[in-house]
């Protein structure tokens, strides 16, 4: 039985206690009120800087949410079941708090810095690079909350890698499965929006992107010149979906990516700048040059290479893979050696390379700096977002300034 469903019961059960009336619309009204518990995770809070006439209109609450505000011995016995079937435990908060620190810090990120990742490090606007370099900042969050005491560091750092890798799946299935997703809304649910049980609309909790071009959706049935045209629209976007088979393998690729930066990284914080930069390389930079770098000769313009990742993913047996006809294959990632042409972007590499290093470093540093009230917040139910804004990342290009 689902917390929800225990959660209604409870709260009927409590009443009839009471003697307080509740009709048969109960269950709706129950589910929204805790949605609107579960869903302050979403919603950072913004100091009111504006008048109060200024202020954006709240949504209606719904009949259950003014009745129990309005008495305060039905409010105390929802609390109570609440706080019973583990709202408000410190596993709530922390994940509350992690998503908070997720959509403001990692998720964001590309878009934040879109033209250092695109220019200085050649990252194409793909869906991969995306991911590499929210996987980035992800770890480097993870480094910080590693500190925490327990069992706070492990909560927030589970509640972290959560919403990382369910944002994750659903960009997969956004772009390998249209339309099985409605359209991703533009920012994240909020209390001033409806939600999705009361209009049906899709309202991620995480952040959208514009690092990458999204799939368009199905344009509204009034725009075909007929019902039957409309029709074969829909199945033909429901056939050009991929099978679940492949979205589980996709997934199992991005963890181990995931897995392989942390550990790479972490080595780096170890031994220090030369693994770390060595890590940097692999791992954001693609590798690039690592079987030499092909200068531009005169009638020879070929040159296309890319590195080969030999561990995980679709390789079962390494000694069946021919090495230097698959460097030789476009994998469609736009990550690979520079064109003899180019040949001059490996200058800057090692000052790249620095760069990136010294940014890991400083933000590292940076984040040991801060106490751990900061990192955790207020811990209050609606005030999991204050002080997430004080984590904030620096600048990339001024790390080495």
């Amino acid at each position: 039985m689902s917390s929800q469903n225990l959660l209604v019961r409870g709260v009927a059960r409590q009443a009839r206690r009471a003697r307080v009336y509740l009709p048969r619309q109960v269950h709706r009204n129950v589910r929204v009120i805790s949605s609107t518990v579960t869903r302050s995770a979403t919603t950072a809070p913004v100091p009111n800087s504006n008048p109060p006439s200024q202020s954006s209109p709240q949504r209606k609450q719904s009949w259950l949410t003014t009745k129990v505000k309005s008495s305060p011995l039905l409010l105390s016995v929802f609390l109570s079941v609440a706080r019973a079937l583990g709202y408000g435990s410190p596993q709530q908060f922390a994940n509350r708090r992690a998503l908070h620190l997720y959509n403001s810090l990692c998720a964001t990120r590309a878009d934040q810095d879109s033209a250092f990742w695109r220019e200085a490090c050649a990252l194409p606007p793909t869906f991969q690079s995306w991911f590499t370099i929210t996987n980035l900042h992800v770890w480097l969050l993870t480094v910080r909350l590693r500190a925490l005491p327990a069992p706070d560091g492990n909560q927030h750092i589970q509640g972290l890698i959560d919403h990382f890798f369910q944002d994750v799946e659903e960009r997969v299935r956004i772009v390998l499965q249209p339309g099985i997703l409605p359209p991703r809304s533009s920012s994240p649910i909020t209390p001033n929006l409806p939600s999705p049980a009361e209009d049906g609309a899709y309202i991620s909790p995480y952040s959208s992107s514009s690092f990458y071009t999204m799939p368009a959706p199905l344009a509204p049935q009034s725009s075909f010149p007929s019902h039957k045209a409309y029709k074969e629209a829909v199945k033909l976007q429901a056939r050009s979906r991929a099978p679940e088979r492949l979205i589980t393998r996709q997934m199992k690729i991005l963890k181990e990516q995931w897995a392989g930066l942390g550990m790479s990284l972490d080595l780096g914080l170890v031994r220090g700048d030369a693994e770390m930069a060595a890590a940097v390389w692999r791992n954001l930079l693609g590798a690039r040059g690592a079987r030499g770098i092909e200068l531009s000769q005169e009638g020879s313009e070929s040159g296309y290479r890319r590195a080969v990742n030999l561990v995980g993913g679709l390789v079962e047996d390494v000694r069946k893979v021919d090495v230097d006809k698959e460097e030789l294959k476009d994998d469609n990632s736009g990550v690979h050696d520079f064109a003899p042409s180019e040949s001059d972007r490996y200058v800057a590499y090692p000052e790249l390379m620095a760069t990136l290093v010294s940014y890991i470093r400083r933000e590292s540093l940076r984040l040991e700096g801060l106490d751990d009230s900061v990192i955790m917040g207020p811990r209050r139910v609606g005030r999991e977002g204050e002080g997430a804004q004080k984590l904030k990342w620096g600048t990339i290009e001024l790390a080495r300034r």
